[in-house]
């Protein structure tokens, strides 16, 4: 007797997106990669698998995704250690370096795609999600950090969101961190007894990341620690100053956050985030700064480098919540046929209408025409064109129209006019 095949399910944390959710994902590309252009930024698509190493260096050793997200494994072939992306930043900048690509102008660049973490999945939070990744490589100055700010402030228009806050801080320079993080590993060894373990594992290697905690109980320590915004020099300063002049002329609201770090090592000078109270405990929808030494760190001539990372997934839940967003048509148009000359006719028609610039469902099988007529109706098309005997003969098609009124429902087509009629009653407003 053969085996029995058990039915498999997805990963854990790893979703499918089937044809009817996919829509609203395309349409939400759609109007990313319009916004992305209009700000002059090109796609740089990078490969999923990178360097183990790339990452450790990178984002830092003691961060949550090296010590304990990422998904890693001993190449068979070469013993190689290689490490599915757990964020693009990284990857974007080695891809930089590797082709020069900054050293004859700045770059503006984006990437749209999966990323993968192990974590405990939850909402807003999967092992693999989407995301919106956006590198302004080569930049000073605090003109640049504002133009990321003021672009993410135009998308939450466009998509109609109202209720995502922006906070920010600066994180300053490498030297003005060793002197704060001195400090604070001196306050905060006189609350060890109060740490948890991720605290006490934090307090020697990045105690910076002490202060993110989530903790309700550490929260008052967490207040009463040394600010880092106090340790900052005249340089960080100004250009801090000058984020927040930039926001203030654009009229863009802030709050300053002297406990926002990030989750990345590499981070310098501005940071921000876009925070929602819609989304339950994920309530970080984009987060990113600036990270002028991971250039040089990755291997490059040193260069100054700013960006951010979008949730998607984050981000269609925000825009989907309480909105009517209308299904996308699967065509333009829908060809019926009955009968053998019918279905052969009807196949040298729709390659026409395509031939047109039209999106067409040709039916497959030859189930009954008012089963056809229902699928045809349910595929969103704006018209049915249909093809029998009768009309074989007469050298036409039916043609029917779905999604608006006319004077004449169905009504009969010469095939020799039938994409001219088709295009001019599509190019005709609807009514409303």
């Amino acid at each position: 007797m053969a085996d029995t095949f058990q039915k498999l399910s997805a990963i854990r944390g790893m979703n499918d997106i089937l044809p009817g959710d996919s829509a609203q994902w395309d349409k939400l590309e759609a109007l990313v990669r319009d916004w992305l252009r209009s700000y002059g930024y090109r796609s740089l698509r990078t490969p999923v698998l990178e360097h183990t190493r790339l990452f450790t260096r990178g984002i830092g050793e003691v961060t949550d995704i090296v010590e304990k997200e990422m998904y890693s494994f001993t190449d068979s072939l070469n013993g190689e250690s290689l490490t599915m992306r757990p964020e693009f930043t990284a990857g974007m900048v080695r891809a930089t370096v590797e082709h020069n690509l900054i050293y004859e102008r700045p770059q503006r660049v984006f990437a749209i795609g999966p990323v993968f973490r192990h974590e405990r999945p939850q909402r807003g939070r999967y092992r693999q999600f989407h995301q919106i990744d956006v590198e302004a490589l080569g930049f000073a100055g605090p003109d640049i950090d504002v133009e990321l700010i003021l672009m993410l402030a135009r998308l939450w228009r466009t998509l109609g969101l109202t209720d995502i806050r922006l906070e920010i801080n600066s994180l300053g320079s490498a030297d003005e961190r060793l002197a704060h993080r001195q400090a604070l590993i001196t306050y905060l060894e006189g609350f060890q007894d109060q740490l948890d373990e991720d605290g006490k594992r934090r307090l020697y290697t990045n105690p910076l990341r002490v202060l993110d905690t989530k903790n309700p109980a550490l929260q008052t320590m967490a207040d009463g620690a040394p600010r880092l915004l106090d340790f900052l020099g005249p340089e960080s300063l100004a250009h801090f100053d000058g984020v927040k002049q930039r926001l203030d002329d654009a009229g863009v609201a802030y709050r300053i956050n002297p406990r926002l770090v990030r989750g990345l090592d590499y981070y310098n000078l501005t940071v921000f985030e876009w925070v929602t109270d819609r989304l339950g405990a994920q309530g970080t929808v984009c987060g990113g700064g600036r990270y002028d030494g991971l250039i040089q760190l990755l291997g490059g001539k040193p260069a100054p480098a700013v960006g951010f990372a979008i949730g998607m997934e984050r981000l269609l839940d925000l825009w989907t919540q309480g909105a009517t967003i209308e299904p996308t048509p699967e065509c333009d148009v829908y060809v019926i046929h009955q009968g053998e000359a019918g279905a052969r006719r009807a196949a040298a028609v729709a390659e026409t209408l395509r031939d047109a610039g039209l999106d067409v469902i040709l039916h497959a099988g030859s189930p009954s025409f008012k089963s056809q007529m229902k699928r045809a109706d349910a595929s969103g098309a704006e018209f049915a064109v249909i093809l029998g005997d009768d009309e074989i003969a007469a050298d036409e098609a039916s043609l029917k129209a779905l999604r608006r009124e006319a004077a004449v429902n169905q009504r009969r087509v010469p095939l020799a006019a039938l994409v001219d009629v088709i295009i001019a009653e599509l190019s005709q407003t609807d009514p409303d």
